[in-house]
């Protein structure tokens, strides 16, 4: 599924957020995706079917730049965003989670949703050490912006558990939860709904 955030107004803009421009990938001699080409609009949510190995995780690779396509060209904003480190690509609004979920060992599940806000933060490394007050106050607002994430999707009450002990089901709503911590203009959720018992699948939608 490719989820993008709505810009409020339900009209289309004169550009896409995404444009995927007959992209390829190739491993040695097998073509994992052969010119895929697709548009994705704010406010728009798209999704990407097909059976394992069809290449959906592949192609969010592409997007978020932990592969590099062979050939075509991927563009956000307008922008060509080929070539750019995950980071990089991260730091322009583009958030994920992944098919299988990757956690940081030894982290509560709070600091996992701080992490993902950590993008927004302005202070250097020596207003870190040196506690400078605007380190503090960004950290005021990143704990207050965490517990409201976790709010919103029902983790309050494992705020302080270690992330790596939740149930599976859990553990794919916290990489939600830390995916949205960024707040990305585009975020890609790769087989969200997997491990999650029947009831709690509708509430992907909010």
């Amino acid at each position: 599924m490719v989820r993008v955030s709505s810009n409020g107004t339900g009209e289309r803009e004169a550009r896409p957020l995404l444009e995927v421009i007959r992209v390829s990938k190739a491993f040695g001699g097998l073509m994992a995706l052969m010119e895929v080409s697709l548009r994705v609009w704010p406010g728009q949510i798209k999704g990407l079917i097909g059976p394992n190995g069809a290449g959906k995780t592949t192609l969010f690779n592409l997007i978020t730049g932990t592969l590099r396509p062979t050939s075509g060209d991927i563009r956000f904003q307008g922008r060509s965003i080929v070539g750019l480190p995950p980071y990089r690509i991260a730091a322009l609004g583009i958030a994920r989670t992944f098919q299988n979920v990757q956690l940081f060992p030894g982290m509560t599940v709070l600091e996992h949703v701080l992490v993902g806000g950590h993008r927004h933060g302005h202070s250097g490394m020596l207003e870190a050490i040196l506690r400078a007050p605007r380190m503090r106050r960004e950290e005021e607002v990143a704990q207050a912006q965490a517990w409201r994430i976790l709010e919103r999707v029902g983790l309050t009450e494992w705020a302080d558990h270690p992330a790596e002990g939740l149930p599976l089901g859990l553990q794919r709503i916290l990489e939600i939860a830390r995916a949205l911590a960024a707040a990305p203009q585009l975020l890609l959720l790769d087989e969200p709904g997997a491990g999650l018992n029947p009831p709690k699948k509708p509430a992907l939608r909010s």
